[in-house]
């Protein structure tokens, strides 16, 4: 469930086999979708679809297994997945350390509260991909250091 007055998640999700439980109790920071080349690898889509936390926020029930890359940033970032269904259920940027980011497909059945704000690397965008026409688009990451 959330507050809207407080933007605050208090809700489980799971992995698609149920072996990873992620437990969120905090405010949200940022919703928002990534058109990002990898974004796309890993969901099989044309954009991922997330939620940003502050790390104390969550609570991971179930073992994880991780997989880093350097970003074209300059930072790395890991995803960390069910190593039995492939899920990926949280991911963190070195560029932002103190924040987590949780595919909303996580909280699948119960997250009509996802209200995206913007979508991020835009450059990679593919034209079939159906993506809200009234949010801002940015070409990489949001200019302003916003989240």
């Amino acid at each position: 469930m959330t507050s809207q007055a407080k933007n605050e998640l208090d809700q489980s999700g799971r992995c698609d086999c149920g072996a990873i439980v992620l437990h969120v109790h905090g405010r949200v920071v940022s919703m928002f979708h990534c058109s990002c080349e990898n974004c796309q690898r890993a969901t099989g889509a044309g954009h991922s679809s997330v939620v940003l936390f502050h790390a104390e926020s969550l609570r991971i029930v179930g073992a994880t297994k991780a997989f880093s890359r350097p970003a074209e940033s300059g930072a790395t970032f890991t995803r960390h997945f069910c190593p039995e269904c492939g899920t990926t259920v949280l991911a963190q940027s070195s560029r932002a350390p103190a924040l987590r980011i949780v595919p909303v497909g996580v909280f699948a059945g119960d997250n009509a509260w996802f209200k995206p704000n913007q979508l991020i690397f835009s450059r990679s965008y593919q034209h079939w991909d159906l993506v809200a026409d009234h949010l801002p688009w940015h070409e990489t990451y949001r200019q302003d250091g916003q989240a």
